[in-house]
């Protein structure tokens, strides 16, 4: 769908600058359009074997192969922490076990290894930093989670902020998208995608060269810092791992034996409301989990599909 508006410890990727005479191409013919569309085709063909779905429990999210013995990157709330155990689904069908490498929370950024023998299709990693307002960009993931009938899905768009920690594009992302690469019409991935905002012109992602500049550490297995922009968890806790949604916060993962498996709740359920609330991002949810106590009870409501539940739950202590 087109919408325009080594094995561990080897060489770092190859990146070449991002160009191409369309990067920056403002339409204002229908031929000009001809050209971005048939651009973005050319690209659709070339990077879908390389995108991924990655599933880490109960939680989905996408990623992108960008070398043949299979690193994976991917978005650190994706992949959590080293050490997990995933299956990774590629366009075809296809699946292959890996386990989780190094995790750079302050950008959000996660890797992960293939384990399962094989050389695998994979997308050349580009350069972020030569990006500029008005680049066109593709994004690609699995909204939702991964679909047997469904291709990786493709958004077409263009950058609008650019800096060394963060790219805003109006590349529309859903739940599901999290992890999933960010190419320039070149095919070269640019970003990994992190996380929406309040409207749905804040779709940000992690720029590419800050996993180059992190590669060794990386690909040892090493997590560091806090993840950008959320306070640092205290207090009791519900037991969810979630990620912004444009209707308040999607749950990614459920904590086994936690007060939100005792309820009920599932990964992919959205908490529309918490308490007096609406639409509470991740951050949010966070800060007003934080300031209660165990034992508290807390109320909220969900969406299910298209269902609209209520939940109650008593707050746990952190282990």
């Amino acid at each position: 769908m087109v919408l325009i508006g080594a094995m561990l410890g080897l060489a770092e990727p190859s990146t070449r600058p991002t160009t191409g005479a369309t990067a920056a191409l403002v339409p204002r013919t229908v031929e000009d359009l001809r050209q971005i569309q048939s651009r973005v085709q050319q690209v659709l063909s070339k990077v879908t074997p390389a995108t991924v779905g990655v599933m880490l429990g109960p939680a989905q999210g996408s990623g992108v192969i960008v070398s043949k013995d299979g690193i994976v990157l991917t978005a650190g709330h994706v992949a959590r922490e080293p050490g997990l155990d995933v299956t990774l689904v590629l366009a075809d069908g296809r699946r292959a076990k890996g386990k989780t490498l190094g995790i750079n929370r302050n950008v959000d950024a996660g890797m992960i290894r293939i384990t399962t023998p094989g050389e695998w299709p994979f997308a050349e990693v580009g350069r972020s930093r030569d990006l500029r307002p008005g680049h066109w960009c593709i994004a690609m993931g699995h909204p939702g989670g991964y679909r047997r009938d469904r291709p990786p899905v493709l958004r077409v768009g263009r950058v609008l902020v650019n800096t060394d920690r963060l790219i805003d594009t109006d590349c529309t992302l859903v739940g599901g998208d999290s992890g999933g690469p960010l190419f320039d019409l070149d095919g070269r991935v640019i970003g990994i995608n992190s996380r929406i905002g309040a409207s749905a012109q804040a779709n940000i992602h992690v720029p590419v060269d800050t996993f180059t500049a992190a590669w060794d550490r990386m690909v040892k297995g090493e997590s560091w810092g806090a993840m950008a922009g959320l306070p640092v968890p205290r207090g009791p806790i519900l037991g969810i791992s979630g990620e912004d949604h444009a209707q308040g916060c999607r749950v990614t993962a459920i904590t086994p034996g936690s007060p939100a498996q005792k309820v009920g709740l599932k990964a992919g359920d959205v908490i529309w409301r918490f308490e007096d609330q609406d639409k509470p991002g991740l951050a949010k949810l966070v800060e007003m989990i934080g300031r209660r106590k165990a034992g508290d009870e807390v109320k909220f409501s969900i969406l299910r599909g298209d269902e609209k539940l209520q939940m109650a739950a008593r707050l746990a202590p952190r282990p």
